[in-house]
C-alpha cells in the first residue's frame, strides 16, 4: 500500500491531498493525517520523527520524506502535477532547503485548522484511519 502521511491541521496540505486524490491516477495512493490514530501508529512503525517532515510517503516499506517523497508521489499522477518528477533532477539539498522552507512557513502563509478535516464519503476510502 502506498500511504501518504500528512499534516491533517495545515490547510495546505489538506487541499494538497485533495489534488493527489483528484490526480492519482490509478487509484493508488491512501491517506492518513499525522494526527489520527493510524497515522501515529504508522510513524511509531516506521520510527518516523513527527518533526522531521509535513509529509512522509510508504511505498513497499520505504519511507520517503521532504521532497523525495514529493517527487515518489509524483510518480503516481497523471496531469499537470506529473511534472513534479522533473525535482529528481535537481540536487537534493536545494530542493530540500525550498521544501524547508514552505514547511516552515505553512501555517503562516496558509493556515491551520483547529483539528483534522473530515474526507468527504466520496473520499472516504482513501484514508486510513
Amino acid at each position: 500500500m502506498n500511504i501518504v502521511l500528512f499534516d491533517g491541521v495545515c490547510n495546505l496540505c489538506d487541499n494538497t491531498v485533495l489534488l493527489l486524490i483528484k490526480y492519482d491516477k490509478n487509484n493508488q495512493l491512501h491517506f492518513a493525517a499525522q494526527q489520527s490514530n493510524a497515522g501515529i501508529k504508522l510513524m511509531d512503525q516506521y520510527a518516523i520523527n513527527s518533526n522531521n517532515a509535513s509529509v512522509i510517503f510508504i511505498k513497499n516499506e520505504t519511507v520517503y520524506v521532504k521532497s523525495d517523497a514529493i517527487i515518489e508521489i509524483a510518480n503516481f499522477l497523471s496531469g499537470w502535477p506529473s511534472i513534479l518528477k522533473a525535482g529528481k533532477f535537481i540536487p537534493i539539498n536545494i530542493r530540500n532547503w525550498f521544501y524547508n522552507l514552505i514547511a516552515k512557513y505553512r501555517y503562516n502563509i496558509f493556515g491551520k485548522k483547529k483539528e483534522c478535516a473530515i474526507p468527504s464519503k466520496e473520499h472516504m476510502h482513501k484514508f486510513i484511519y
